[in-house]
This record gives structure tokens, sequence and C-alpha cells, in this order.
């Protein structure tokens, strides 16, 4: 039976339904679950919702009364802003994570903290909905495929299963505002696919050796030694320099495929995370910036994202039909990942651990936002090509018109008014 034939059987039949006894109800209900196919719940859910015109109702839709006050849901927002607005799943996690300063930061009742801990995900992504509109920007990349060396540096494009650490993805990230001409900063990224570590660098420029001794700098920080590398087909890394320095370290190479990012999807979800979503888009081109950049890079914000920012990775993909379905794990910081995982430097792992517990995640974060204006000031006022061209055109402008300026007085004939000089 079709939909049309339903609805006109059930406007049939409510009439008599409601007019007959206790025991013909149940036969009409009968008769009727069985002519379409309906639940009797159903069926009497939809017979009374028709009125005596024989229209439905309209539902009526019961607001549930919010279990959470607003002074609990303002704190929520706070710790959102604080934590550099993650998603709601590692939100809960670092609720969790940070309670004890939580506590003394915001002064809150028994009550008002056992609700802060109950919250779920879902309701915190209700409560921020309106504020996550406003935030919301796309990263738009500049790397562009190089050419050295790629017939001896394998390409991988399957996912990674590692359960150990060591095994990085890098790249880059402009810092050329509207202009790509010239030189300017970037900042070298790489992550760790198994705990999901991240170490950042800012050089100027695109050099080789600046990029190899980045790369060195971040490696020798790491809590565990470096396996494998894989990067994209930019110059910076497909060339001699770090070729040669993975073989003599004897650190695994492969790249990705020319123009797709996906290969390369860890890192490319930290630039933004890490970088972009922090530095923005401005350009920015001098010595000072880059060590302002790396004053950042390699105190606070290597602490502030790796001990107290808990991340989640993805288990697997179901797939039904069409639709495809995400299962993550527990949200975890990546220091608690490497505590777990065998082949970490566990000196430096419990060294962690320990600093952890002396720090206040509140304070890292207000020392990154000054570190951040600070950053910011130092940004470049610079035209984009389009502007630098007009300059050009008018300084070309204003050239002629000074030759042609220095002619005037010149005999000239009368026809053409074309200088004889």
């Amino acid at each position: 039976m079709d939909l049309h034939s339903r609805g006109s059987l059930m406007e049939a039949t409510w009439k008599r339904y409601r007019q007959a006894s206790k025991r013909a109800k149940t036969r009409i209900l009968n008769e009727l679950c069985e002519a379409t196919g309906y639940h009797r719940k159903y069926a009497i859910g939809k017979i009374g919702r028709f009125e005596e015109c024989g229209k439905p109702k309209e539902p009526t839709r019961r607001r549930k009364k919010s279990s959470y006050g607003p002074e609990v849901m303002r704190v929520v927002e706070k710790i959102w802003e604080e934590a550099g607005y993650p998603w709601s799943v590692r939100l809960k996690a670092i609720i969790g994570l940070w309670r004890p300063w939580i506590r003394k930061r915001y002064g809150l009742t028994g009550g008002q903290e056992a609700q802060l801990l109950r919250i779920s995900p879902r309701t915190i992504d209700r409560a921020l909905a309106g504020k996550k509109r406003g935030l919301r920007r796309r990263l738009y990349g500049r790397t562009k495929p190089g050419t050295l060396l790629r017939h001896r540096i394998p390409i991988k494009c399957e996912h990674w299963n590692v359960q150990t650490p060591g095994f990085l993805e890098l790249d880059t990230v402009s810092h050329s505002g509207e202009n790509a001409g010239g030189t300017f900063v970037y900042s070298l990224n790489l992550t760790d696919i198994g705990s999901t570590w991240v170490e950042t660098r800012a050089v100027l420029g695109k050099g080789e050796e600046g990029i190899l001794e980045a790369f060195r700098q971040m490696s020798a920080v790491l809590p565990f030694t470096v396996q494998a590398i894989d990067s994209d087909n930019g110059g910076e890394f497909i060339n001699h320099h770090l070729f040669r320095h993975c073989e003599n370290e004897k650190i695994g190479f492969t790249r990705s495929r020319p123009y797709k990012k996906d290969d390369n999807a860890h890192i490319e979800q930290k630039n933004w995370t890490h970088v972009r979503k922090l530095i923005g888009w401005d350009r920015y081109d001098t010595s000072a910036a880059v060590q302002a950049m790396n004053d950042l890079y390699a105190n606070e914000m290597r602490l502030y994202m790796n001990l107290f920012q808990p991340s989640v990775k993805l288990i697997r993909t179901e797939r039904r039909g069409s639709r495809k379905t995400r299962r993550y794990d527990a949200p975890q910081t990546p220091l608690d990942r490497l505590a777990r995982m065998p082949g970490a430097d566990q000196k430096k792992v419990e060294a962690l651990l320990e600093l952890r517990a002396r720090l206040n995640p509140f304070e890292l974060a207000a020392i990154i936002r000054r570190k951040l204006d600070r950053i910011w000031k130092l940004r470049s006022v610079r035209g984009t090509p389009k502007n630098e061209m007009a300059c050009v055109e008018s300084e070309i402008a204003r050239t002629l018109s000074r030759n042609l300026g220095s002619q005037i007085g010149r005999p000239k004939t009368p026809s053409t008014g074309v200088s004889l000089g």
C-alpha cells in the first residue's frame, strides 16, 4: 500500500475508531495494522493526531529543560576559547584533564563542577554552534611539487598502521600573505603518526640547508627516535641534503603522490591546528619574525599542544551502503599516548610527565597569547603582485611623462605635432 492509500485509509478509519467501544477499537486497530503494516503504537499515535475536522494535529514540541546552568555553559565556552577551539570530544577530555586548574580559576561550586564533568560532547556542540559559525575559515596551501631525486625516493600512499613512535609526516606552511614574491617565512611542521606528537620551527625561505637544520633541531628534542619520514614533493624536502642525512642516520624516506594532499592527511590537519589557526595568513619576511615564532614554537606551544591538548585517532572506517562512519579512539594527549607506547624514550617521557604536573595550562595559554601579539606586530605590509604591477606601470607612465616633458619647446610639424628633434 502506497503512502496516499495509507492516508486515505487513515482518514476513513479515525472517526469510526473514536466512536467505537473498547473491543471494537481493538478489532479496528488490528485491521488497520494488517492493511498498512504500521506498528500498533504508531497507528494509535497517528489516529490521535486527527482532529474533528479530519486534519492531523500540529505536533507539539516539548522543549526540554536545560540540565546545565548558564554559569556552567559560560565556563565551557571560556575553556573552549582558552584551549584553542577544540572539537567537542576533545574538549570533554580537556575538561577532565584540566579539572584542578579549572577549579582554581573559576571557583565553581560542587554542583557546578559535577555538571561540568557530566556534560556530553553533543550538548557542547549545541551550546557552541553559534560561536563556531563565526570562526570557520579555510586553509589553502601553496606547496608546488619538486623534481629532484624522485626516482630514488619511493611513493607512499597507503594508510599508516604503526604501533611505535618515530614515523613522521613533514610539511611547510607559507607565511607569504597575499604576495608570494621574494623571501618570506615558512613554518616547518612534523607530526608523529603513532602518538600525534607535533614539533614546529620557523625558517626564512625554503633553503635546503635551513630546512635540514630545523629538522635536526626538532629531531633532537623529540622524546623518541626518528624511524622514517614522509613528505610531499616540494624541493625543500626532495633534495640531496635531506636525502643524505636520512641515509646516514638510517631513516626511511618516502614521499606522497603529486597534488594528492590526502596522502599527508595527518600533517595537513596539524598545519591548521598548530600553525595557520594561530599565526594566520599575514606575510612575515624578517629575521625578527623568525626568532619570535621559534621562541613560541620551541617553548610554550610544544608544551601546551603535546602535554595539555588531547587528540583523537581514527581506528577504522565502517561503510554501510553509501555512508561511511568513522570510529575514533578515546581522546588522549600525545604525551599520554607516548607513555603507553613501546619505543619511546622513557627518561624524557617521565621528565615531561613531572613537568606537566607543575605547569598550569591557563598560564601557558596567556603566555602564548602575549607572544602571538608580539608576532602579529612583526607582520610585513607589502602590496600584492597586482598592486606591485600597478606601481610599475605608474612608474613607467611617470618616466614617459618626464621624457615627453623634456621635449616641450622643440619645433613640431604643423600637421602631425611630432617632435623633429
